[in-house]
Formats: structure tokens, C-alpha cells, sequence
């Protein structure tokens, strides 16, 4: 029988094989389409992430951790928690790394004071740059003066009760009892109060101070061992505006002297009871 089909000859095979390897080499040259739609899917994602990230941090929430004591025993080192920036408004220092900032806004957006007995974060006046948590004591035209372990505001002794002493450790990591109060202060704010050392340390007796307009006294706890407003040449008034937001939140808990980090130390030294619990 007849073959119908041709022989291809030597040429022809030569020249098929050439054609295949150069439609190889070329795709092998081209990228692969998919990869490079998964890539750049990846990195659109990420920047969206980010920009939500900056969204929630500059105007919702930001997240802190506390580095010491002073407002034991309301909040302990190693406390990480949650505070409100849309609270008071937005001034300058809303915003992330505001002390590089070109421009000298002054003010605030949507400002609503601070309330007696509101747990804030703000910036030190000194450098405008340094965050700072205090209890807000005094409000604008307040007169503040503590006597004798006592906190007076507008001539009237803020009421305190003395309730069970305070266990802590001292100066040489020893383990100790301080005396504890609930303080109450006008307005019906209750909070826990220690005196490390009784009503005799430092900033136990105080000059008369008048807050100004627009400025806000501030107070740590830990009464004996907070640097606040009661020293001038370090905290002093606050300025309206240098106040970032409100404390809301424990979010994270974990023991003095463990780095949150170390995973493997958390079924220990992590504060159960103390993630997710409000602050007043």
C-alpha cells in the first residue's frame, strides 16, 4: 500500500528541534506571570495592612507598656495596654513621631478634657517628647497641695480609707508590707492609693499649687515613688495639648523582669487575671 504522508527530510528535523529549543530559551527568559501576580498581591496586601495599622494607631488606639512603678498598684511593670486617642481629641501629638514634626500646630481637634481621675498618656512638657502616664488630679483653676500623706484639692481633704497593706519588695528586692488607701476624689472616682513610706516622704508635704488655664496636675498612685506635676522643674503642669489619650485597657500582662518576647516563660510569669481587664 502507498504511504500518503511525506518522509520529512534531514533539513526539516534539524530545523523543528532549533524551533524547540528557542521557544524553550524563551520562556525560560520570560518571568513566570503567575509568581510575579503573587508578589505583587503580597505586597499590596502588605502595604494595606500598614496603612491600617497607621490609621488605628494615629487616630483609635496605641499601644503602651509600662516601665515602672508609679502607678502601682493600678498598673504594674509589665503591664501592656490599650489607650484611646480619640478620647481628648487630636493635637500634634497624636500623631507618630510628632517631635519631628516641620510644623507648629497648636490645639487640638475635637478636644474634650481630661475627667478627675482619667489614667492618661501624655508628653512631658520638658522635651515634648517623652510619653508619661499619670492619674489627672487637678483640672484648670484647681488648687492642689498634699498635707501630711493627705491630698487636698480646693482646700477640702480628698477622702481616703486605709484598707490591707500593700505587698511589694524594697530597694533591696526584700519582700515588704506599705500602707494602702481607697482614695476618693471629687466626682465619685475611687482608685487604690500606697505610701511607700508612710506620710512623711518627700512629696508627702507640698507647696499650694494653682493649676493654669489649660494645663492639668498629675499624679502617679504610688505616691512616694512617682515623679508627677508635685515637681516643677521635672513634670509640672500640663499643657491641654501634649495629652496623647486615655488608658482603657490591659491588653498583655507579664512579670517584672521577663521579656514578653520569651514565649516559652508565659504559662508562668504571664498575669492571667489582669489581660483584658479595664483601667479606672
Amino acid at each position: 500500500m502507498a504511504e500518503t504522508g511525506l518522509e520529512p527530510s534531514t533539513n526539516d528535523m534539524e530545523q523543528a528541534r532549533v524551533d524547540q529549543d528557542t521557544k524553550q530559551q524563551v520562556r525560560t527568559a520570560e518571568p513566570d506571570t503567575g509568581t510575579w501576580a503573587s508578589i505583587r498581591e503580597t505586597v499590596k496586601v502588605g502595604i494595606q495592612a500598614l496603612l491600617i495599622a497607621l490609621v488605628v494607631r494615629t487616630l483609635l488606639f496605641q499601644p503602651f507598656n509600662i516601665p515602672s512603678g508609679s502607678l502601682v498598684p493600678t498598673l504594674l511593670i509589665g503591664d501592656y495596654l490599650f489607650v484611646s486617642k480619640y478620647s481628648y481629641g487630636y493635637s500634634k501629638y497624636s500623631l507618630p513621631l510628632s517631635e519631628y514634626l516641620p510644623f507648629q500646630y497648636h490645639g487640638r481637634v475635637w478636644g474634650a478634657e481630661p475627667k478627675r481621675g482619667d489614667i492618661a498618656v501624655f508628653k512631658l512638657p520638658k522635651d515634648n517628647a517623652t510619653d508619661y502616664i499619670k492619674r489627672v488630679i487637678g483640672l484648670p483653676g484647681d488648687k492642689i497641695q498634699v498635707i501630711e500623706g493627705v491630698l487636698n484639692i480646693n482646700g477640702k481633704a480628698v477622702k481616703r480609707e486605709r484598707i490591707a497593706d500593700y505587698e511589694t519588695t524594697d530597694a533591696f528586692g526584700q519582700a515588704t508590707k506599705v500602707p494602702q488607701y481607697n482614695e476618693t476624689l471629687p466626682g465619685g472616682v475611687e482608685h487604690r492609693t500606697v505610701e511607700r513610706d508612710g506620710d512623711h516622704g518627700f512629696w508627702d508635704n507640698t507647696e499650694l499649687y494653682t493649676v493654669p488655664a489649660g494645663h492639668f496636675f498629675m499624679m502617679g498612685d504610688n505616691r512616694d515613688n512617682s515623679t508627677d506635676s508635685r515637681d516643677l522643674s521635672s513634670v509640672g503642669y500640663v499643657p491641654f495639648e501634649n495629652f496623647v489619650g486615655r488608658a482603657e485597657m490591659i491588653f498583655f500582662s507579664i512579670d517584672e523582669g521577663t521579656p514578653a518576647w520569651q514565649v516559652w516563660r508565659w504559662p508562668a510569669d504571664v498575669r492571667w487575671n489582669r489581660i483584658f481587664t479595664t483601667i479606672h
